[in-house]
């Protein structure tokens, strides 16, 4: 499997979730997630794939292409409360994606996983960027990594919030996740504490999230 491909099937795993009927009827009640509504994770979760069609469509930029790993290092979100300009900008994008509703986010999201289909498996392994970020890219195949991570993480939230068995991922889905989360938390925590909370439960910290 390519991670190309593997994009697409773990995109495709979490729009079954959304088209769950529990989704649409919890809808307009509050998720798991402080200050998000379930209607906004659900569209937080189809935004992973909504707008890469039109990044590989962008030209590449004449911005430096960095690692996965120092975008999030220049990006500093990690670090950002639940109250932050940013974090708030991330749940109204959420909120207005749904705002047509359960069934229309889903036909987008699955109109946009036919299309990336078709063109992300011939795609070069280009930089691309969110609007949003710094002046900055990453290569395409390590923004795609970043998005399992958002899929699987997000897909949890979402099925915690409306009382479902949180969706199985593939094995080698979940170790990339898991391989990009351990990493990102060396970046907030000692590596010992680290190394401690997988593998000694009489001294493991109480924290080791990522963000």
């Amino acid at each position: 499997m390519t991670i190309r491909e593997d994009f697409l099937t773990t995109a495709r795993i979490a729009l079954e979730l959304l088209r769950h009927q529990k989704v649409a009827q919890h809808w307009d009640q509050p998720s798991a997630l402080p200050e998000f509504g379930v209607s906004g994770l659900a569209g937080h979760v189809a935004y992973q794939a909504l707008p890469l069609p039109s990044m590989i469509a962008t030209p590449p930029g004449d911005e430096p292409v960095v690692s996965l790993m120092e975008h999030y290092d220049r990006a500093k979100w990690t670090d950002l409360d639940v109250d932050s300009e940013f974090h708030t900008r991330i749940r109204a994008g959420g909120e207005k994606l749904a705002a047509e509703g359960r069934d229309a986010l889903c036909d987008r999201f699955e109109q946009t996983l036919d299309e990336l289909a078709k063109s992300l498996p011939a795609m070069e392994n280009r930089g691309v960027r969110m609007p949003h970020w710094g002046p900055w890219a990453v290569p395409l195949d390590e923004y795609l990594v970043s998005r399992l991570m958002e899929f699987v993480v997000h897909s949890d939230d979402l099925a915690v919030s409306v009382g479902l068995d949180t969706p199985e991922f593939p094995r080698h889905v979940n170790e990339m996740v898991i391989d990009l989360l351990t990493r990102m938390a060396l970046n907030k925590h000692r590596a010992i504490d680290v190394v401690r909370a997988l593998s000694r439960k009489e001294r493991a910290p109480q924290d080791i999230t990522a963000f």
